[in-house]
């Protein structure tokens, strides 16, 4: 099964976006329990009673998001990321199981690649407006300085419903070549690629899909951008 999971991605990404190396060179991987005072996600438990009937739920606060659909007008290229995604490689080599894996985990049975996703820019909102936040990921990720007057409000709406409801803010914003200040790639420990994707690899992507290669944002993104603007 995993070995159907990498090559299906594999084919995917190789049609799609041009690497010929790993993104990453992780060497060892293994997991702990979560330290009661994590920096990234907050679980509690929520209890209520709803028509008489006293019931508890299970959340995960994470912080609210801002994501950008980015199109370079100059090269008629959607801007997307590729990155690992430990929640996403947990996710594949644990299946249903809620057991945390023990020891160190095999990494020639589960390769990190098969968590590598396609992704539009993505970040956590801060204590500044949607817009600035936006703007300094564009920076960050793609190289790209953009005035936060050219970002473009598409949807609010909130995600993972069942367990974290975190508030996303979607914007769409055009770039040129001439906006290109650096080459991107991410700050501080991050390891990420910039990728071009043309408006026929976006309708491949979005008539096929993938198994790994990016979460439901992905799809949302490049769903609204090909019905509303290619």
């Amino acid at each position: 099964m995993f070995k159907y999971l990498i090559a299906r991605a594999s084919r995917h990404l190789s049609k799609n976006v041009c690497h010929s190396a790993p993104l990453s060179d992780i060497t060892k991987v293994w997991f702990t329990p979560l330290p009661k005072n994590a920096k990234w996600v907050a679980p509690l438990q929520m209890h209520y009673i709803e028509n008489g009937m006293k019931k508890d739920r299970d959340i995960v606060k994470i912080f609210n998001g801002v994501m950008v659909v980015l199109f370079n007008v100059s090269r008629q290229k959607l801007i997307y990321v590729r990155q690992f995604r430990p929640a996403v490689y947990h996710g594949i080599i644990t299946g249903e199981s809620f057991e945390m894996p023990k020891g160190c985990i095999d990494l020639v049975k589960y390769p990190p690649e098969i968590a590598v996703t396609l992704e539009p820019q993505h970040t956590k909102q801060d204590n500044k407006s949607p817009q600035e936040s936006a703007r300094d990921e564009i920076l960050e990720e793609c190289g790209y300085d953009v005035p936060t007057k050219s970002l473009q409000l598409i949807y609010k709406y909130r995600s993972g419903v069942g367990a974290s409801s975190a508030a996303q803010t979607l914007f769409y914003c055009e770039v040129c070549d001439e906006q290109k200040v650096n080459a991107g790639g991410g700050v501080h420990d991050e390891v990420i690629e910039v990728v071009d994707l043309s408006i026929e690899e976006a309708k491949e992507y979005v008539k096929t899909g993938a198994t790994v290669s990016g979460g439901p944002s992905t799809l949302l993104a490049t769903l609204w951008f090909l019905s509303n603007k290619a």
